[in-house]
């Protein structure tokens, strides 16, 4: 990455990222984002996402500090050598997921996610769900809290919690994961290939009401959900050498 100057910040309302924010910018100066050759986020991995999302048209990469709590998708908050860093820094390519969720009043929501597209429960009797993948169904009706489709960069998030399967940066897989399977007693989900065309259909939706949620980004009563991934946006990161998303995978196994 060559060095530059042309950086725009961006910080969450975190008191350290706005501390941050204002003395990278008195070092450094500001541009605007859609000038900017490297934008640098300061803030949690929430507010990484977020940045991502707003940033996904420009062709600037992310390069993030973590000023928040878990930081998996940020490096090491140092207020020193930022050129440095950023010259020396590695890429990491992700394609986000696509999620088409169709609420029971016919209406059709549309949104990215960079780390899973997750079906959740919105009442007090478990979901049911049919899981077709590739137009064929795999599961006639899974009872449970919910379930959700991660990349392998947001396997160690939600899904991991779930206990799903922690994904390579660089596998073309997705992991499907289900969250407190009551039938099939235990099933936990499968992995499928990145090119997998995931559709949910909500069983007794009126009775068992579910929500869709991408990155956070909700929608209430669905009655289907489809999900793929989406070759066709890429976000960019930038990390510290040695200390990239196939590290911190490997890494997260081990702890």
């Amino acid at each position: 990455m060559p060095r530059t100057r042309k950086i725009a910040f961006a910080a969450s309302e975190a008191v350290l990222a706005q501390q941050a924010l204002a003395d990278f910018t008195k070092a450094y100066g500001q541009v605007p984002q859609a000038e900017a050759d490297i934008i640098v986020a300061l803030g949690g991995d929430g507010f990484m996402l977020q940045t991502l999302h707003g940033t996904m048209d420009l062709d600037a990469p992310v390069y993030g500090m973590n000023c928040g709590t878990i930081g998996f998708l940020m490096n090491e908050y140092n207020a020193v050598g930022l050129l440095d860093r950023l010259e020396q820094a590695e890429v990491a390519v992700i394609n986000p997921l696509a999620m088409r969720a169709e609420t029971v009043d016919g209406k059709v929501h549309e949104a990215l996610a960079i780390n899973e597209v997750s079906l959740l429960r919105a009442g007090p009797q478990a979901s049911k769900l049919q899981i077709t993948v590739d137009d064929k169904v795999r599961m006639a009706e899974l009872v449970c809290d919910g379930a959700m489709v991660s990349t392998p960069a947001g396997s160690t998030a939600y899904n991991y919690s779930a206990h799903g399967p922690i994904l390579p940066i660089g596998a073309d897989v997705l992991a499907l994961t289900a969250m407190s399977a009551f039938r099939p007693r235990r099933w936990r989900g499968a992995l499928l290939p990145k090119t997998a065309h995931v559709r949910f259909d909500v069983l007794e939706a009126d009775k068992r009401p579910v929500m869709a949620e991408a990155d956070s980004r909700s929608v209430r009563r669905v009655r289907a959900v489809e999900i793929r991934s989406e070759p066709s946006v890429e976000h960019r990161l930038l990390f510290d050498p040695g200390h990239g998303l196939e590290e911190r995978l490997i890494r997260e196994q081990f702890a």
